[in-house]
């Protein structure tokens, strides 16, 4: 397997077979992208609300309506579609939860190691509580490691992708009580096959070149 044969094949899908659907194993390694992406401090900060039924797109749907209109049929004919959310707070308790989880599987060879763990998560999770204000950005930023992942990870399983952010995100927030959850939409990513009909499919990808983005020390 060529990675850059991979990168230059995926694309954002403008048009998906609405006749296509991932198969159980796809689907199994698209939920294990999402689970496993990395974060900061490990802090996993999301929450996935994915759709595979009629029903579940259309809720998903509701958030592209008038002005986001034109990416309805995207979400609506795609095999999958996935949600992201973020945590709008990291509280104590919470960091406590990641350090536990951690605990459980094994990290932790010394219980020193465990407490040190968690003074250092507290010391970084601070920094954007008290220091910086910015909690809700620093979690978002999290869940777009977490669509980069996906993204690549669907490309090399096969799959076509395609993130969503013209969606109206107060809309998916009521319709997914997400507030009260302690939670934030953030963008959307649909799944599956592209049409044959999408003009995007066969268009050459377009990236600055080397000299422009790399400065080698």
């Amino acid at each position: 397997m060529n990675l850059e044969t991979i990168l230059k094949r995926r694309y954002a899908t403008k048009k998906f077979d609405a006749n296509q659907r991932l198969t159980d194993e796809q689907f199994k390694q698209v939920k294990s992208l999402l689970r496993l992406s990395p974060s900061s401090i490990n802090s996993q900060p999301w929450h996935f609300v994915i759709a595979d039924s009629e029903a579940g797109k259309a809720r998903i749907a509701k958030g592209a309506e008038g002005a986001y209109a034109s990416n309805q049929p995207k979400i609506l004919d795609a095999s999958h579609v996935v949600l992201f959310c973020a945590k709008t707070d990291i509280s104590d308790a919470y960091l406590q939860k990641v350090t536990d989880q951690e605990d459980q599987d094994g990290r932790f060879p010394q219980s020193e190691a465990k407490a040190m763990a968690l003074k250092i998560r507290g010391f970084y999770t601070d920094l954007h509580r008290k220091e910086w204000d910015d909690v809700a950005c620093w979690t978002q930023k999290q869940v777009y490691l977490n669509i980069g992942n996906l993204l690549l990870g669907a490309g090399l399983i096969g799959v076509d992708a395609v993130p969503i952010e013209g969606v109206d995100l107060e809309v998916l927030n009521q319709e997914f009580d997400l507030s009260e959850q302690g939670l934030a939409a953030v963008a959307v990513v649909a799944l599956g096959f592209h049409a044959e009909d999408d003009f995007n499919a066969q268009l050459p990808k377009s990236r600055f070149d080397e000299q422009e983005l790399f400065t080698l020390l």
